[in-house]
């Protein structure tokens, strides 16, 4: 089924989104630091065989408006909340991908209505990794791990939002600290981790389930940091399964 392309206006900004109609309840999805909506296409398509699934641009990336200063993580999340407000999305799940974790946290605590559920795939940052050349050190460790078809689809989404909007986006990430959020999460939480994830580990994933009140841990063996784009099919049938229980 081809994804249906729309773009709407959250707290004065045009916000860009995928849509993958399917029969079951909504998920939104959250892209990572500097790239845009298009890494978790696959995860949409095969999402929205059973759910009505979303792939938003956050504002200043992908083909969504690029504000004259980038945007703090506090205003990302407001643009999310207010997105799901002017959709008429009724406490959708918010699944957010590695700093898109970061993203539907801070919505989840400071914006409790907005999402029914979350899951968090591949969660920055490690608080005891929160160093720019540990960091750099762990990516390059994991990219050989990612399907090359990554690299230009990564390449093509950072030369469009630039430099600036780029650097910013990794700043934040590096300097929210998740850790002190996650207990303020009520909802049901899954945490999503890829077995041979090298920016995201062991530990850390436990730490984070352990950390949120209602929080459970899948570990998926064999994959990387990305998750939704190495097997979107098995990422679907893990929240498929979450999500009916949870709800």
């Amino acid at each position: 089924m081809p994804l249906e392309s729309l773009v709407r206006t959250a707290l004065g900004m045009r916000v860009a989104v995928w849509r993958s109609h399917g029969p079951g309840p909504a998920v939104v999805c959250l892209h990572g630091a500097g790239v845009s909506s298009r890494e978790l296409l696959p995860f949409v398509r095969a999402m929205g065989v059973t759910h009505d699934a979303w792939s938003l641009d956050l504002p200043g990336f992908g083909r969504s408006e690029k504000p004259r200063a980038p945007l703090t993580l506090t205003a990302l999340a407001d643009a999310v909340a207010g997105w799901v407000a002017e959709s008429g999305l009724q406490r959708p799940c918010l699944l957010g991908g590695s700093f898109g974790c970061q993203v539907a946290v801070d919505v989840a605590a400071r914006h409790p209505g907005a999402a029914g559920a979350l899951v968090l795939v591949g969660p920055t940052v490690d608080a005891r990794a929160r160093n720019p050349a540990r960091l750099v050190g762990q990516w390059l460790r994991n990219s050989v791990r990612e399907s090359p078809r990554m690299l230009p689809l990564n390449a093509a989404d950072y030369l469009d939002a630039g430099p600036r909007q780029v650097l910013a986006s990794f700043g934040i990430s590096m300097r929210d600290r998740i850790e002190d959020k996650l207990p303020h999460v009520a909802v049901p939480a899954l945490v999503v981790r890829g077995g041979k994830d090298r920016m995201v580990s062991q530990a850390w994933a436990e730490e984070v389930t352990r950390l949120l009140p209602r929080g459970r841990l899948v570990v998926m063996d064999g994959l990387p940091h990305m998750v939704p784009y190495k097997d979107p099919r098995g990422l679907a049938r893990e929240v498929g399964a979450f999500l009916e229980a949870a709800w």
